[in-house]
């Protein structure tokens, strides 16, 4: 038993050790650990906790309220929406920022790091705690600040960018969006004019992706590229410059009279309308009003001459008038090519060799370029005589028929004029020009033969 002593004893040191270790000293590295993360951050309490800020600089105090969760008010110097983005991104950049070195740990020396009389001051608030952060001079390194700490007047060095810190000023953190919508959320869009208005309607709502049709002032489709587009500028409809409630206001709404245009958005949770305005052309200044006891806001011009479009830019500008989905029938006749292509049991046949395999590929490439073929530019709005044009004895005739054998489509390409053919189509009125592309893209009966037969394996 006496030969085991050593080995029990060494057990019972390893133990000891062991225990020590676990009960002492881990947790005093772990307490170590700890107050050096707590050290590093600039803040003592997280992002989620906050619910108070001001931040003041030479412009003067802005102060912040968190009034519901993801949303920020401005509450002085006056009540407001605020620019919940903005308010976000200095909060985080905050939170996130980390001290690299302590410089002064009793705050004796400021006027070195600018700090004496700091660019900004920001007071951030998280229930009953409340840390104020001062912002001095840029730091040895790019993208650093020097900053004050009050709640233990330390000057630190921190990664703190620039950036998001210096030239902050009321406007920065007002709300400047004129209009705050979701598009599938939209369920029909209002355009009024001085002498006209379209209507566009929202045909899929609740779907991934709005589908859009024009309701007046005709019943037609839209382009769905060209709406969506509008949809994209008004999101982007923010104010460069905002005239509060005063005698400034009152003065300008003097010189309102008739706006350029008025978009009303209908949603299920109410409506949002904006006024935009020229009053003065010449200066290039533009006014949107969004209600009577509203600021006004100064806005970029160019967003007049985005909305105030014709009605031909919002329709759907293919000209034949079928989509190649609904298309069972295709007359084609060119000055080289005559034939017609027939959809039946999902595919594609020639009328008059019924029997031979059409490349299916190829005719479906074909239809799709002559049912997609869009106006480029309006020539004439009504009909017009088309000899002129060259479309009495066109350079090429395309007639659809529909599925349900009573709709129909037509194309009918004319003279060439610069780089683009003069055509007429089922679905606009009037005289266009289109790319001349198709006309080089008609396949021969023998072509359309011909790819089905190279695609054929050998022996076939």
């Amino acid at each position: 038993m006496t030969r085991y002593w050593p080995t029990l004893l060494m057990c019972i040191v390893l133990a000891a050790l062991g225990g020590y270790l676990y009960l002492v000293e881990l947790p005093a590295e772990q307490r170590e650990e700890k107050q050096d993360s707590e050290q590093k951050h600039i803040l003592p309490f997280p992002e989620t906790g906050i619910t108070g800020l001001s931040i003041t600089t030479a412009q003067g105090p802005v102060e912040f309220k968190l009034t519901e969760p993801g949303k920020w008010s401005i509450v002085a110097p006056l009540q407001t929406d605020a620019d919940t983005r903005e308010v976000q991104a200095l909060i985080r950049a905050l939170v996130t920022g980390a001290v690299t070195r302590t410089v002064d740990e009793q705050a004796t020396q400021l006027a070195p790091f600018g700090l004496e009389q700091p660019v900004t001051t920001l007071t951030v608030t998280a229930g009953t705690q409340q840390e104020t952060i001062s912002i001095g001079d840029s730091g040895p390194l790019s993208n650093t600040l020097y900053v004050l700490r009050a709640s233990d007047r330390r000057v630190l060095l921190t990664n703190l960018a620039p950036k998001d810190f210096i030239n902050k000023s009321l406007m920065t953190f007002r709300r400047k969006e004129l209009l705050r919508f979701v598009q599938n959320d939209v369920e029909r869009v209002r355009l009024t004019y001085p002498t006209t208005e379209i209507v566009l309607y929202n045909m899929a709502k609740d779907k991934p992706r709005p589908s859009w049709k024009i309701r007046y002032p005709i019943e037609a489709e839209a382009d769905q590229n060209e709406v969506r587009s509008l949809m994209f500028r008004l999101e982007d409809l923010k104010a460069l410059g905002i005239i509060d409630p005063g005698p400034q206001r009152d003065t300008i709404a003097k010189t309102l009279a008739t706006p350029k245009v008025k978009v009303t958005l209908h949603t299920a949770a109410g409506d949002q309308s904006v006024r935009l305005y020229q009053p003065d052309p010449q200066s290039g200044e533009a006014i949107a009003e969004t209600a009577a006891d509203a600021p006004l806001y100064r806005i970029n011009p160019a967003i007049i001459k985005d909305l105030t479009k014709e009605l031909f830019n919002l329709q759907d500008k293919r000209l034949l008038g079928l989509d190649s989905t609904d298309i069972a029938m295709l007359s084609v006749k060119t000055r080289e090519h005559q034939y017609v292509l027939i959809h039946q049991t999902g595919q594609w046949v020639l009328e008059d060799r019924p029997t031979e395999k059409v490349s299916q590929e190829a005719a479906d490439l074909f239809v799709s370029r002559v049912a997609n073929l869009p106006a480029e530019e309006r020539v004439m709005k009504q009909s017009a005589p088309l000899a002129p044009y060259g479309l009495l004895a066109p350079a090429a005739e395309f007639v659809a028929t529909g599925k349900d054998g009573k709709t129909t489509g037509k194309l009918t390409l004319g003279n060439q004029a610069g780089n683009l053919l003069y055509a007429t189509g089922q679905r606009l009125q009037g005289v266009f020009q289109v790319r001349p592309d198709l006309l080089t893209q008609v396949p021969s009966k023998a072509d359309l033969l011909a790819k089905s037969q190279e695609k054929a394996p050998a022996g076939h």
